[in-house]
């Protein structure tokens, strides 16, 4: 006899024996989906022609769960952990791998560049901190003139010294006028002519303004990006 599941289309080959003649209520080992079987239909011409023999009578059989084929005793499909275990995927492995390098590669060159190599953070287009400038600036004197149309010029000069054995970048050099109370009340940027200086070599710089505040009592100079005390 063939047992068809309605609910998940399961099929079992069965001996009648195991339904009996008045059916009985199965089971589906799959989908644990539960219906009455009826017994075979028996040919009542050929039983009539057949011999009688004498069968004694036994109770129908408890009801029985039908197990899928090929399933081993007490495998149960809905059970909390599977009979297999989950496949590896090694690509997520490589991945995982290859994110934990890369931030392990980031903090070494950040330790490098933090721990005492500022030629090399420079390299990398880094700056840890003020740049210190081994350029010079001397003999900056300060001249303060009425004009004939009534303005006042400002005129700051000097020279920048490279006291190294090495050849120098020249920066920029900041101009700031302080009042009595140490305040910036007028500032800007003077361009040296040259850009670089050889060792022990020197450049000289002017720049004036007009119309400079009354209140600047102190002159500061400084390079572009230096720290300023």
């Amino acid at each position: 006899m063939i047992l068809e599941c309605s609910q998940c289309r399961t099929r079992y080959l069965v001996p009648d024996s195991a339904v009996g003649p008045e059916g009985r209520t199965v089971r589906c080992a799959a989908c644990k989906h539960s219906w009455f079987q009826p017994g075979h239909v028996l040919d009542l011409v050929a039983r009539a022609e057949a011999p009688l023999v004498s069968v004694r009578s036994a109770p129908p059989p408890p009801d029985v769960e039908i197990e899928s084929p090929g399933t081993a005793p007490g495998y149960d499909a809905f059970a909390h952990e599977p009979p297999f275990r989950p496949r590896r995927n090694p690509a997520r492995r490589w991945t995982m791998a290859a994110v934990v390098a890369g931030l392990t590669m980031m903090v070494g060159a950040g330790a490098i560049l933090w721990t005492g190599a500022p030629g090399l953070a420079s390299q990398f287009g880094l700056q840890l901190g003020p740049a210190e400038v081994p350029l010079k600036i001397i003999n900056y004197p300060v001249e303060r003139r009425d004009l004939d149309n009534g303005n006042e010029m400002f005129a700051v000069s000097g020279k920048i010294v490279n006291p190294t054995n090495t050849r120098q970048p020249v920066p920029d050099i900041r101009v700031e006028l302080k009042d009595a109370q140490h305040r910036v009340v007028y500032g800007w940027i003077i361009r040296p002519e040259a850009t670089t200086l050889a060792p022990h070599g020197s450049v000289e710089f002017n720049s004036a303004k007009l119309d400079v505040p009354v209140s600047s009592k102190n002159l500061v100079l400084s390079f572009a990006g230096e720290a300023v005390s």
